[in-house]
């Protein structure tokens, strides 16, 4: 998933599946249990930094409509065709917008964002580039930046690999679930990169299935 190249033939069921594996194992209540925690105002923007195929954005849209606030949503990714994927399917959420850029190379978007959001991206960056791009988050978000990430873990390494054996048609799906783990991060690790990235308020909590959910206050 770190070749920005990639095809819709493969990009595609690779995003169909991931989806339906966040959904399942808890990745999209991590940002919406953080959401409740943020004072979120009508007309607040919500920037997804690696947003993959949108389905973290659609959700939080769709959770944002029950409560009848009134909230503009942008994802950023270094791969177009993630980005093409992420626009065929959330046509019904007009309030969602993608932007095809790197987020390490400039900031995308007009303007600030009130909240940046990321999820299962940050554990694709080396120590050094986890400081500066957790920098860069804190940086341009005006309010909070939340992180959903992974907690690496003997028993999440293998109980990804039986359950994407057992459901997955992908080969992509099936090899880089277990190497997502093998990236995750521990408690210690996190709170390490925090303070060497210089940011002082934020709170680290574990959330099923084998999620931390990084809250930074500005």
């Amino acid at each position: 998933m770190d070749d920005f190249s990639l095809g819709p033939a493969v990009i595609g069921p690779v995003m169909d599946e991931l989806e339906v594996i966040n959904r399942f194992l808890g990745g999209h209540r991590v940002f919406r249990d953080a959401m409740l925690r943020l004072d979120l105002q009508h007309g607040m923007r919500i920037s997804d930094w690696g947003c993959g195929g949108g389905d973290s954005l659609r959700d939080l849209a769709a959770w944002a409509r029950r409560r009848a606030l009134a909230l503009e949503f942008e994802g950023i990714d270094a791969t177009l065709t993630a980005v093409r994927y992420a626009r065929d399917h959330s046509r019904e959420f007009p309030e969602i917008a993608f932007v095809h850029g790197d987020v390490m190379e400039g900031l995308p978007g007009c303007g600030r964002p009130d909240v940046v959001i990321s999820s299962l991206f940050t554990h694709h960056f080396p120590d050094a580039e986890w400081v500066r791009l957790i920098g860069r988050m804190y940086d341009c978000a005006r309010h909070a930046v939340i992180i959903n990430d992974l907690h690496r873990h003997w028993f999440a390494y293998h109980a990804i690999g039986v359950l994407t054996r057992a459901l997955s048609r992908s080969e992509m799906v099936r090899h880089d679930s277990r190497l997502s783990v093998l990236r995750g991060f521990r408690r210690s690790e996190l709170e390490r990169l925090l303070e060497q990235a210089g940011i002082p308020r934020y709170s680290i909590e574990w959330k099923w299935a084998f999620r931390w959910q990084i809250i930074i206050h500005k």
